[in-house]
């Protein structure tokens, strides 16, 4: 661990971070990272994968607890809880992933960082899958974005790398059956497969429905969310695969309101909604032309157009983020860095659990 310390500086608040004394006997975070690691160097199922699948196993693993310091919190028994660190750690992992000059000279590859930060997100599903409300679905769901076998043998990793005081702890039974649970939901050897995209969609959406349903596809028109940081080229895709469409653009109805994109965007928001509305009514399709980085905000756009029957497909935009600023300090109208960096940290890249169709404009 010594070495990795060095290297990487970002691992330092984890020494000084307490973990439950039932669960994790063995001490703070990064005492727990590092058995965590040996452990996985040891497990036969990582040493017989693929070179690179090894290195995305690894860097998720290393990853998979990073935000336990800014959620751990000690109760007035004496336990210590994390809750939330699995998500909140996709945040801080997709920046370091993406800015540390330690993994590449301008970040991760994309498809590699983001199979690292579904590692991250859900490393504690294979040990916990079975007091979910739904483990079905919540298999299924994850299955949209993660290597459900490079999963299991994390979670196997991270639970031998730990001293447990509990006798009645059943963790290392469950994630035991994973792969088997996973294979009856047809989703340990890539995503579940719907008879359809609206069947999807509607799975996804509606928590009583069944992932074997087969709908009829009413949808009466498309709506194109994009979606990406300031400075992805957004204006620059609409230019060039959206002719003839209308474009609902919020960076233009800000210009037309005189708001700067730092203040507050309730007007510019309601303004917009009130355009799209008018397009759905008829039917229309159209591109909905603004940051949409985070879940929340696409979510409303999407229970919008699926109101009006519209088809959903997202459009996101990522080119390498350090030319992503460049271009967003070089715009005329160009967003705060404070906002640009609060933006970032909340992006949440879109997936097929969303919307009828994504793409992803990369590079």
């Amino acid at each position: 661990m010594a070495a990795l310390r060095t290297q990487f500086p970002w691992l330092e608040p984890l020494g000084v971070c307490p973990q439950d004394p039932v669960f994790h006997a063995e001490g703070d975070v990064l005492t727990h990272l590092g058995m965590v690691l040996d452990e996985l160097a040891v497990l036969t199922t990582f040493r017989e994968l693929p070179e690179a699948d090894r290195h995305i196993l690894f860097a998720g693993t290393l990853l998979h607890d990073i935000s336990k310091p800014e959620c751990t919190r000690t109760e007035e028994n004496g336990r210590v809880r994390s809750p939330g660190h699995a998500v909140k750690g996709v945040y801080k992992a997709r920046r370091i992933l993406a800015e540390d000059p330690a993994f590449t000279s301008d970040g991760t590859p994309f498809h590699i960082r983001e199979q690292i930060l579904s590692l991250v997100r859900w490393h504690g599903l294979p040990g916990n899958y079975l007091d979910k409300p739904d483990p079905e679905r919540a298999v299924i769901l994850t299955s949209m974005t993660t290597r459900m076998d490079l999963l299991a043998i994390l979670a196997e990793a991270d639970h031998r790398g730990r001293v447990c005081r509990n006798d009645n702890d059943d963790t290392m039974t469950r994630i035991g059956l994973f792969p088997d649970y996973c294979r009856e939901q047809e989703c340990w050897d890539g995503p579940r497969e719907f008879a359809s995209d609206h069947s999807r969609f509607t799975y996804f959406r509606t928590p009583t429905a069944h992932h074997t349903l087969d709908l009829f596809d009413d949808t009466r028109c498309e709506v194109t969310i994009l979606s990406g940081l300031p400075g992805s080229g957004k204006d620059t895709w609409v230019r060039d695969h959206a002719a003839g469409q209308t474009v609902v653009a919020l960076d233009d109805i800000r210009s037309e309101l005189d708001i700067d994109p730092g203040d507050n965007q309730s007007e510019v928001v309601a303004a917009a909604y009130d355009r799209a509305k008018v397009l759905l009514r008829r039917g229309e399709s159209f591109v909905w032309n603004a940051t949409n980085v985070s879940r929340l905000l696409r979510g409303r756009v999407i229970d919008l157009a699926t109101a009006y029957k519209a088809r959903v497909r997202i459009v996101y935009l990522e080119p390498p983020i350090s030319l992503i600023r460049a271009r967003n300090a070089g715009r005329v109208k160009y967003v705060p860095q404070r906002v640009w960096d609060r933006i970032f940290g909340k992006l949440d890249l879109p997936n097929l659990t969303e919307a009828h169709a994504v793409e992803y404009r990369v590079g």
